[in-house]
């Protein structure tokens, strides 16, 4: 499964792009946080399952690119959390989670609950 690297304004742009053609998870992560390292590992297995192949995904490393997962946030009308799952279909986020909540049974379910159409 490939994941799209965030790293600009124009990666956001694509994003939004291709998510009025299918879903996109994109996976907020702070590499100095444990509850972050935990979430990661959620999304990772997330990626080995069935679903993953029905959306786009991406992951932005907040402390690196604190002004991009800034401007993901605007973008979205989304508070910025760390770590943070969000689903964005047809330019907006129509699904979020943080924390403790993001874990591979719930990005599965957001995937086939609200990826179609």
């Amino acid at each position: 499964m490939e994941v799209m690297a965030l790293n600009s304004e124009y990666d956001i742009a694509r994003l939004m792009q291709e998510s009025a053609r299918r879903p996109v998870l994109v996976f907020k992560h702070s590499s100095a946080c444990a509850r972050s390292a935990r979430a990661f590992q959620e999304w990772q297995a997330f990626l080995h399952s069935p679903e993953a192949a029905q959306a786009a995904t991406a992951l932005v490393w907040v402390l690196e690119q604190r002004g991009l997962s800034q401007a993901l946030a605007r973008r979205l009308g989304v508070p910025h959390a760390s770590p943070q799952a969000l689903l964005v279909r047809h330019g907006r986020a129509v699904w979020t989670a943080s924390h403790e909540a993001i874990t591979c049974s719930a990005l599965r379910a957001a995937v086939r609950a609200r990826g179609a159409g």
